[in-house]
């Protein structure tokens, strides 16, 4: 799961630590994370590396977060927040843990 652009256990963005990498997809890169400020584990949705100081898809980010925010479903992740540390975009969500949808299937 990992790449050469995956941030590695231990790294800091903000008040979140990255504990490991969970996936990728078009949008970004995934990672489990710890909250150090509630003391809880979240999600952290990064920005793939090259697109960090695109503004087109910064702004494809938010509205990404705007729309997810509007949702409320027991079967969908919560935003928490949108934010920035070191000049990375990124959305935080819940962590729900579980099984991938690739291996249920």
């Amino acid at each position: 799961m990992s790449s050469k652009n995956t941030l590695p256990a231990g790294t800091k963005l903000g008040h979140y630590k990255i504990l490991s990498h969970l996936g990728a997809g078009g949008m970004g890169e995934v990672y489990l994370a710890q909250d150090t400020k509630l003391n809880r584990k979240v999600a952290i949705k990064l920005l793939p590396a090259g697109s960090l100081e695109s503004e087109t898809a910064n702004r494809r980010l938010l509205r990404e977060a705007q729309s997810a925010a509007k949702l409320d479903h027991p079967n969908i992740c919560g935003i928490l927040e949108v934010s920035e540390a070191d000049g990375r975009n990124f959305i935080c969500m819940q962590y729900v843990e579980g099984e991938t949808l690739e291996a249920r299937m």
